[in-house]
């Protein structure tokens, strides 16, 4: 089984699942905020986004999609890695409303005309603020589906964007596709990659190290922390994410904008607030 099948599986688990209730009203307490570390503190806020982190930290599958409980915010994390569409694909994080940032499912299969979805925090009238996980089918041509987000699943991904034909790993089947089409693969998420050594010292997934406390307290003086706890010495997925704010803060974007720190990214950031930290 491939990791697109078991994000599927997964979020399709939760089907029927419902949040808390309080004063006779839904209240937007449930179990995926504290389930997520990087995003406990959201719990009591809309949860579309966060239900969608914990679906592919479930899958042993994070590093694949955003952690996040602002869908604008995964929006971006999708395009800076080149991997946002205006055409569906099965098992990828399809995002609505105006820029995206008003709600957010996962993909499970594709008409010509309709998207089939699995969705937090909606219920059986689609809203974008509902009470829990919902099976849906939306029009695939609506103007409330701003795009989607194609992870980078490792066993391939099965697309209907007519220029993603010819790419490695791509299966491009454009009018319809489901579960049935996807390539297998070993379901284990790929391991993490993109450290790098600068300097005779190590940045990334992996990396440990005084130097990385120090890197993450120059990322909280130029305004991109994502710490929840602070920087440390072992590097987290906020180091990734706080770097990534920082390269998308000086311009850079694409490959360029991946969390994971450049010589000459780093020696700017240095250069502009090594003495802040």
């Amino acid at each position: 089984m491939g990791i697109a099948q078991k994000v599927i599986d997964i979020a399709r688990g939760e089907v029927g699942y419902h949040e808390g209730r309080s004063s006779g009203s839904w209240n937007n307490i449930q179990k995926y905020s504290p389930a997520v570390p990087d995003l406990r503190w959201s719990q009591g806020q809309a949860w579309c986004s966060t239900f969608v982190s914990w679906v592919f930290q479930q899958a042993g599958a994070k590093s694949l999609a955003p952690v996040t409980a602002s869908c604008a915010e995964g929006v971006s994390w999708f395009e800076n890695r080149g991997r946002f569409s205006e055409y569906p694909a099965v098992g990828a994080v399809v995002y609505f409303g105006s820029g995206g940032g008003s709600h957010v499912g996962i993909v499970t299969s594709y008409t010509a005309d309709t998207i089939y979805t699995i969705e937090g925090n909606t219920n059986d009238n689609g809203s974008a603020e509902g009470d829990g996980v919902y099976r849906k089918a939306r029009p695939r041509k609506s103007s409330y589906v701003y795009g989607y987000g194609y992870p980078d699943y490792p066993e391939g991904i099965v697309v209907a964007d007519p220029s993603w034909k010819g790419r490695k790993g791509v299966t491009f089947f454009g009018q319809e596709a489901s579960e049935d089409d996807l390539p297998r693969g070993s379901g284990k998420e790929p391991k993490p990659s993109g450290t790098v050594t600068i300097d005779g010292l190590p940045y990334g997934p992996g990396a440990k190290g005084d130097h990385i406390t120090k890197l993450g307290r120059m990322l909280v003086a130029a305004g991109c922390s994502a710490y929840e706890e602070g920087p440390g010495p072992v590097w987290t997925s906020a180091d990734t994410e706080s770097f990534r704010r920082y390269q998308v803060k000086i311009g850079d974007s694409g490959s360029d904008a991946d969390g994971i720190p450049g010589k000459l990214q780093l020696a700017r950031l240095k250069r502009e607030f090594e003495k802040a930290a």
